[in-house]
This record gives C-alpha cells, structure tokens and sequence, in this order.
C-alpha cells in the first residue's frame, strides 16, 4: 500500500535522478524568485497587520488577549502561506505539468494520455490554474472572514490548517489528472472517494511547504509524489465510476 509519505519520499528521490533533473530546475528558479519578494513584503509589513489586527478586539474580549494574539500571529501566517502558494504555483503550474508526464511515462513506462504539444499545454496549464483559483478562492475568503470574526476566530488556525492540507492535495494530485484527461470535477469526486490518502498526502506537502528554502527543492519531489499516487489511488476511480 502506497502512503503519501512514501510516495513522497520516492518522488523526492526520483526527480533528482539523471534524465529528471534538469526539469526541475526552472521551478525551483520561479520558486526562488517569489520567495525572495514574498519575504521581503511581509518582514516589512508584519508588525503593522498584527497591530491594525489586534486593535480590532473588542474591549469585552480583552481578557483573552493572551489566547488570541498567537491565534492571530497563527492565521496571519497561514493566509500569507496561502497566498504564496497560490502565487507560486501560478507561474510554475507549466513547468510542474510537464514534469509530471515526464515522471509518469518514465515511472509506469507510458506516456499520459494527453496528447497535446509542449505550447498548448502551457497554455491549458494556466487556465486550470485558473479553474482550481475559482474554486479554492470563495472558499479561502470564507475562511479569512472567520479569522477576523472574534470568538469564531478561535477555530480559524485549525480550519485553515484542513483547507490547506485539501488545497495542497487539490493543487499537485491536479498535474496528472489534467495530464490523463480528468476533468476538475472528476478530480475532486476521485480525491474525496480517497479522502484519507488526499489529506495525508495534503497534509505532508503543507509541511513541506513550512520548510524555508528547503521547500523550493521539494515541491519538484511533490510533483513526482502526486504521479505516485495517482497511479496507485485515483487511476481506476474512473473506471469505477462509469461501470
């Protein structure tokens, strides 16, 4: 039974073997580019949004400030994860889709079923980035709302922590899927009927996105995880559910 550690282990490993390689570095150069700017953006400005925030506390709730200033401190940095994520995989979603056909045909000894050229599949990259940012943002926003909700608020760091870890499992397990033909909607029915495996492989990509710098040389091995369980867990679903 493949687990979602185990096939990120194994895609980690695999990415950086010869004839691999080389197609992860432009993600980790695109990676590196919004990490540095990303940064720099929120040292300058993080003790004024913690202290606008932090103001809004209504005087009855005071007694609490104590639980709550980590608690904002907590969902700050989770809605700035959040954002860097999105950013970051907008611009590499390109290069991550090709290295996912790469993984699978050099993995399972065929090529995906998707047929089309380099350039178009560029092309359809964005827009299901696209199509993936239409669903994940109401539902971000929701959350948001929450986090700035006294008292609601409490609850935000641990329903952040969930949306991230479905989020991260929406966002990789995507590159196979798109690259096999599998529409959004099929996915997410494909990743829900596996629910487990989805949020523990979401899960440990979040984890590994918490990793400074470290992370930009491990999301390519998320990459080949996602190919990994996808082949394992999610391949069938469809024939499955059309017999």
């Amino acid at each position: 039974m493949l687990d979602a550690f185990t096939a990120l282990n194994r895609g980690t490993r695999l990415v950086y073997r010869r004839g691999l390689r080389r197609y992860v570095y432009a993600p980790i150069a695109v990676n590196l580019a919004v990490y540095t700017a990303m940064l720099y953006y929120v040292v300058t400005r993080f003790g004024g949004w913690l202290e606008a925030w932090m103001a809004m506390v209504p005087a009855w709730l005071g007694w609490l400030e104590w639980l709550l200033w980590p608690l904002f401190v907590l969902s700050l940095v989770l809605i700035v994860f959040f954002t860097f994520t999105l950013v970051t995989h907008l611009i590499a979603a390109p290069f991550y889709g090709f290295l996912a056909a790469k993984v699978e045909t050099q993995v399972t000894g065929r090529p995906p079923l998707d047929d089309r050229g380099l350039a178009r599949t560029a092309v359809d990259a964005l827009g299901r980035e696209l199509v993936k940012l239409g669903y994940i943002l109401p539902r971000a926003l929701a959350l948001f709302v929450i986090s700035w909700i006294p008292a609601l608020n409490v609850f935000a760091p641990l329903l952040w922590a969930l949306f991230s870890a479905w989020m991260m499992a929406i966002t990789y397990l995507d590159y196979p899927m798109d690259n096999n033909k599998v529409t959004f909607a099929d996915m997410r029915r494909r990743l829900s009927a596996h629910a487990w495996q989805t949020l523990t492989f979401g899960g440990w990509v979040t984890l590994i996105t918490w990793i400074p710098l470290a992370n930009l040389f491990l999301l390519p091995g998320a990459v080949a995880g996602a190919v990994l369980m996808w082949d394992r867990h999610y391949r069938g679903e469809g024939d499955v559910a059309a017999s």
